[in-house]
C-alpha cells in the first residue's frame, strides 16, 4: 500500500470510528447538551451509566488514534511541496492529544466523582465532588478538549485545505468544504466563553454542524488520498 492510500485509508477509519461512540453517546447519555447541564444531574446521569457509558466514553477517546498518524503521513507525503502542511502536521496532532486527553476525564476522573457523589451521606462530601467535577470538567473539558482541541482542528483544517488548493491536489469545493466546516466549528467556541461570560451570545447548533461537516470533509479527503498518485 503507498503513503497516501495508508493515509487516506487511517483518515477514513479515523472518522469513521468517531461516529459510533458519539451516537451511542448521544443515545444513552444526551451528549452532547448534557455537558451543559446541571453538575448534579451529570454526576447522577453518568453514576447510573454505569460500566458500559464508561467503556462508551474511552471508546470516544482513542477510536481518533488513526487519525494521528494519518496526519503524520500527510505531512510526510506533501512536506516537500508545502512548508505550511509540515506546520500544519504539528499542529494538528497537537489538537488530536489534548482533545484524547480532556475526553479521558470521562474514563478516570468522572467515575470517582460521580460515585462519591451518589454514595455520599454528607453534604460536604457532595460538596466536595460537585466543586472537584466543576473543576475537572472546565479545565479538562472546555480549556484543553473543547478549545485548544477544537482550535487547533481548525487551524489545521484550514492549513490544509489551503495548501492542497494552492498545490491543485484537491477539487476547489472540498477545499471550501474544508473550510466552511471550520468557520462553523469555529463558531462553537462561542458556547466556552457563555460558560464564564454567561451573556455570551451563542448559535447552538455550531457545534453539532461544524464537528459533523468536519468528518464529513476527512473522509471526503481519506478517498481522494487513495485515489492520488503523488
Amino acid at each position: 500500500m503507498s503513503l497516501t492510500k495508508l493515509a487516506g485509508t487511517l483518515l477514513i477509519i479515523g472518522a469513521v470510528a468517531l461516529l459510533i461512540p458519539y451516537t451511542i453517546l448521544t443515545a444513552t447519555f444526551d451528549y452532547p447538551d448534557i455537558l451543559r447541564q446541571d453538575t448534579q444531574l451529570i454526576l447522577k446521569k453518568f453514576n447510573a451509566g454505569g460500566s458500559c457509558l464508561i467503556f462508551t466514553w474511552f471508546a470516544f477517546a482513542i477510536t481518533g488514534l488513526p487519525l494521528i498518524p494519518a496526519y503524520l503521513l500527510i505531512g510526510k507525503i506533501f512536506e516537500n511541496k508545502s512548508t505550511l502542511i509540515k506546520v500544519a502536521t504539528t499542529i494538528g496532532v497537537a489538537g488530536l492529544i489534548v482533545q484524547m486527553i480532556g475526553l479521558l476525564r470521562w474514563t478516570f476522573v468522572v467515575p470517582m466523582l460521580a460515585q462519591t457523589f451518589t454514595n455520599a451521606s454528607d453534604d460536604a462530601i457532595k460538596a466536595a465532588a460537585l466543586v472537584s467535577f466543576k473543576t475537572v470538567h472546565q479545565y479538562g473539558g472546555v480549556l484543553l478538549g473543547e478549545h485548544l482541541g477544537e482550535l487547533f482542528t481548525v487551524t489545521w483544517t484550514v492549513m490544509v485545505s489551503y495548501a492542497f488548493d494552492k498545490h491543485k491536489i484537491i477539487p476547489k469545493w472540498i477545499v471550501w468544504l474544508g473550510y466552511l466546516s471550520s468557520l462553523i466549528y469555529f463558531l462553537a467556541q462561542a458556547e466556552l466563553l457563555a460558560t464564564v461570560i454567561p451573556d455570551f451570545p451563542v448559535w447552538e447548533m455550531a457545534g453539532f454542524l461544524g464537528s459533523t461537516l468536519w468528518l464529513m470533509w476527512l473522509i471526503i479527503i481519506g478517498i481522494k488520498m487513495m485515489k492520488l498518485k503523488v
